[in-house]
């Protein structure tokens, strides 16, 4: 039986409207909710569900299961049983249940993936930019910036020319929450950026922005994620070269020199110590491959 035959769907479609009329929400929000719905009614069919008011924890349970055994990794599964959740909230507002069994089933927590960072030779590779072209200097200067403070992409995209003193190498940046931090620039970061902005003016700048496209106009982030990895291409990285790398290897190579780690949280903007301890993992595993590859008793069971 397909879920349009199914008993079940005629609900799934007033649910449907609901979120189309009543809550307006996006055609994509509305096409993912009808895709999730649409493979719960073909589950719960096969569990022999007729009617959603049979609906209990344990089918949920075994939709999930049954998802998952599809293929379904945490995050879409996480997404399924939300679409459930709400779909079902609908039915108890409309008295046409009693309870949301689902509100009890949650999907699995998705593993905590560690950042994956270039190392120093890396990083030195993708800033070797020798060229008096002027899109090349703003990208080097870009780049040094991002590595040179571990900025967010948005962070360095939102500069203005009035944080920036080099004087005192130094910039304000406006992070998270509106946030506002003063972080120190290097030797590099502040060449660089005396060099772009002696070719800034010839982009007749539309605004204060440190970082404009060909336009005038304030670069894009998109722009900004297109050069980089066309960088990273050019000069040879072999891993893929997005700014969040960068602001990565910024942190791993801070903790690794220094070992402060509250003040990588500082430099970095974290609210919590707990984001910024994350790359003592990274630090961790770096050192635990030196040993493996290295120390005597590591290789014990070897022949």
């Amino acid at each position: 039986m397909t879920a349009g035959e199914s008993p079940l769907q005629p609900k799934v479609d007033a649910f449907l409207r609901y979120l189309r009329v009543e809550r307006q929400l996006s055609p994509l929000t509305q096409a993912s909710y009808a895709h999730q719905l649409t493979a719960l009614v073909v589950i719960a069919d096969d569990l022999g569900v007729a009617e959603w008011t049979q609906l209990d924890v344990s089918h949920v349970r075994s939709m999930a299961t049954r998802s998952k055994r599809q293929g379904l990794q945490a995050a879409s599964l996480a997404l399924r049983l939300s679409a459930l959740r709400s779909f079902l909230d609908f039915l108890v507002g409309r008295g046409e249940l009693k309870a949301n069994p689902a509100k009890g089933v949650s999907a699995p927590r998705n593993g905590r993936h560690l950042p994956k960072n270039m190392d120093v030779d890396e990083v030195d590779r993708l800033l070797d930019i020798d060229s008096t072209d002027p899109l090349a200097v703003r990208d080097r200067a870009m780049l040094e910036i991002m590595y040179g403070d571990g900025l967010r992409l948005a962070e360095m995209v939102n500069l203005d020319c009035g944080h920036i003193d080099l004087d005192a190498g130094e910039v304000r940046v406006v992070g998270k929450g509106n946030k506002e931090r003063k972080l120190p620039l290097g030797k590099s970061a502040v060449a660089w950026l005396r060099h772009w902005l002696a070719l800034r003016e010839f982009f007749a700048p539309e605004d204060n922005a440190v970082f404009l496209a060909k336009t005038g106009k304030r670069i894009s982030m998109r722009n900004v994620q297109k050069r980089f990895a066309e960088w990273g291409i050019k000069q040879g990285v072999e891993s893929h070269v997005h700014p969040h790398k960068l602001r990565h290897s910024f942190a791993t190579h801070m903790l690794e020199s220094s070992g402060d780690l509250r003040a990588v949280q500082e430099l970095l903007g974290h609210a919590n110590l707990s984001t910024t301890q994350i790359y003592t993992h990274l630090d961790f595993q770096h050192l635990a491959q030196v040993y493996d590859a290295a120390h005597p008793r590591a290789k014990r069971g070897k022949s």
